[in-house]
């Protein structure tokens, strides 16, 4: 079979497979496009979820009659010089506006903004009109009309209107929150008007809103510097959290991102601090060299390769961890919100016990005796952690202590134990109520995970060495962290050029499977460089053994115990969620108290 030349439009037919995979690939090549040219206002308009009609408007720089004749064209770029190393704009590639003509009907009007007037052209289905005159303001518009039409078998492909919608909404989100300074307005017949006013230099209020209000509120600041790489941004605490990742943002020099190595970062950064199924809410901005980082991955440019991925996995995961130990053991302020929607106007009383209106405890023989929830006999003393007792404890009273003793304490003074689970505590401004389990399950972990990383771990010797065989290369890996593993009671030796040998587990994990840790720690090392897999197993370990070594739901405590409880977790990191993430308290403000009872 002869080999031939393929004309021009399939050419950029079979590039648009690649660029333009569904309406949302286009809208953000477009938007994309305007933010280069230096736009501060950007308006999106669709229909039929952006297969119809999708429309970018912009007040960018414009274009004249020279340049539209080159931007229909393939590779044909006003982004790039002669080198890959060193790309700043967000586009560069010279692949979209052809991708999209060769499949659509494309129209572009543009004007810059020191000429009188200006210009229009149009590709249908890659044959591209005579360039003409037309009146147009400053920038440029440009819309596409049946994406696809050229290509049927691609319509099939694509999902509902809704859907389709719904995904350009998200890349206009992502576009807004990394470029603040911006005004997006996104509209059309087949969704409510989104406007995101411009907020110059305050990227939090950005965040506000595209998040919602409640992540100003619930957001720890990041700023970390690790050699030629910094990272900024927002990360929620630990309880404010939700049933998907989608509200986890990265950008690298500025360019929106769904890079795995981030996102697994994230994951890493708050293990056992968030239930499973559960995802943290965070926006996180990357900024390197752009020598250091390869954008040219994909044509759609949504993924990047770092020349050192360890030191940007690195980076992340322990900005956020410092983040959350120093910040992140508040309770998230939806917290207090979910509990005043719990709250029903108007309650009735249980009513049925038609007999009396009066229960055995509460009968006109038997006055009522309100219930302290503290046990009459003498308790044992606070068990499972060594908590200092030298400071002074707030005199426990059932009376409202008075508030120059409350504002001592972040988390107040115990005044009672109900349900012998919860803690109930007065701060200056409010009340605290704390799951005692939940609670003292953290404080027990944390100081087992102090214990971890404090000294080398007791190990088991194996009465026989267990001989693992694996490539060589994995060996070679192995043996870079053989210190270090050892530390974690882990004693591996090289035996032959492709075999382990292990001659000592960690005794804190029992009776192991060494060949699946060996195996597992060479994949992890070989794909992060890390060897952080054996730690976080140890971890798990940790977590379980705090969870049966607390103090149990249903233990009375005196109130001296509830206030070392309280103190310790106010000294405690991560002490706001237990290890399977769930809140250990809940604080609820006067003023909410305030409005329940209608006096706000």
């Amino acid at each position: 079979m002869a080999i031939r030349q393929l004309s021009e439009t399939l050419i950029n037919q079979i590039a648009a497979g690649e660029v333009i995979e569904r309406p949302a690939s286009a809208a953000k090549e477009l938007i994309e496009n305007a933010l280069d040219a230096g736009a501060t206002r950007i308006e999106i308009a669709t229909s039929g979820g952006g297969k119809a009609l999708l429309r970018v408007s912009d007040n960018g720089s414009g274009m004249d009659a020279a340049d539209l004749e080159l931007a229909v064209r393939r590779h044909c770029t006003s982004k790039l010089s002669d080198t890959l190393e060193d790309i700043r704009t967000l586009g560069f590639r010279g692949e979209a506006l052809p991708s999209i003509g060769s499949v659509a009907r494309l129209s572009i009007a543009s004007r810059r903004r020191d000429s009188a007037g200006g210009h229009e052209i149009a590709v249908i289905a890659g044959k591209i009109a005579h360039i003409r005159p037309a009146a147009a303001n400053p920038g440029t518009i440009v819309e596409v009309r049946d994406l696809f039409f050229a290509t049927p078998a691609r319509l099939k492909f694509l999902k509902t209107e809704k859907a389709e919608a719904g995904a350009i909404t998200e890349i206009v989100k992502r576009m807004a929150i990394a470029f603040p300074a911006v005004r997006f307005v996104l509209s059309g017949s087949d969704r409510t008007t989104l406007e995101f006013a411009a907020t110059g230099d305050d990227h939090l209020a950005r965040m506000a809103q595209v998040l919602g209000k409640e992540f100003r509120d619930n957001a720890i600041a990041l700023d970390a510097v690790r050699e030629e790489i910094s990272l900024t941004g927002f990360a929620g605490v630990p309880t404010f959290n939700r049933g998907n990742a989608a509200h986890q943002y990265a950008f690298v020099n500025g360019r929106p991102v769904q890079d795995k190595l981030i996102l697994s970062a994230i994951r890493g950064a708050y293990a056992e601090t968030i239930p499973s199924g559960r995802h943290p809410v965070a926006v996180l901005s990357i900024t390197l060299d752009p020598a250091l980082v390869d954008v040219n991955v994909h044509p759609a440019k949504s993924d990047v390769r770092f020349r050192d991925p360890g030191l940007v996995r690195g980076l992340i995961v322990g900005a956020v961890r410092e983040a959350l130990a120093r910040d992140g053991s508040r309770a998230a302020t939806t917290g207090a919100s979910d509990m005043l929607r719990s709250f029903r106007p108007g309650f009735q009383p249980y009513t049925q016990r038609p007999q009396t209106p009066w229960s055995a405890e509460t009968s006109p023989s038997r006055p009522y005796q309100p219930a302290t929830g503290f046990s009459e006999r003498p308790q044992a003393s606070f068990d499972g952690l060594s908590i200092p007792t030298a400071r002074a404890e707030p005199q426990f009273s059932p009376q409202p202590a008075a508030a120059d003793t409350t504002a001592r304490y972040p988390l107040g003074a115990a005044r009672a134990q109900i349900h012998a689970n919860y803690i109930v505590a007065q701060t200056e401004d409010g009340l605290v109520i704390v799951d005692q389990h939940a609670a003292h399950e953290r404080l027990v972990f944390e100081a087992m995970r102090k214990a971890l990383h404090s000294k080398r771990l007791a190990s088991q010797v194996l009465l026989i060495p267990e001989i693992i065989d694996i490539p060589e290369e994995d060996c070679d890996r192995l043996m870079q962290h053989a210190a270090e593993l050892s530390e974690l009671g882990l004693s591996i030796e090289r035996f032959g050029p492709g075999a382990i040998a292990v001659r000592e587990t960690p005794a804190m994990l029992g009776e192991v499977d060494a060949h699946g840790l060996i195996r597992q720690l060479a994949d992890e090392i070989a794909e992060w460089d890390t060897a952080s897999g054996l730690s976080a197993k140890l971890e798990y370990v940790a977590a379980t053994m705090a969870c049966h070594g607390s103090v149990r739901s249903g233990r009375r405590l005196r109130p001296e115990e509830m206030n070392a409880l309280l103190r310790e977790m106010e000294v405690t990191p991560g002490s706001g969620q237990c290890n399977h993430g769930r809140p250990t308290y809940i604080e609820l403000k006067l003023s909410d108290i305030e409005r329940l009872f209608g006096r706000s």
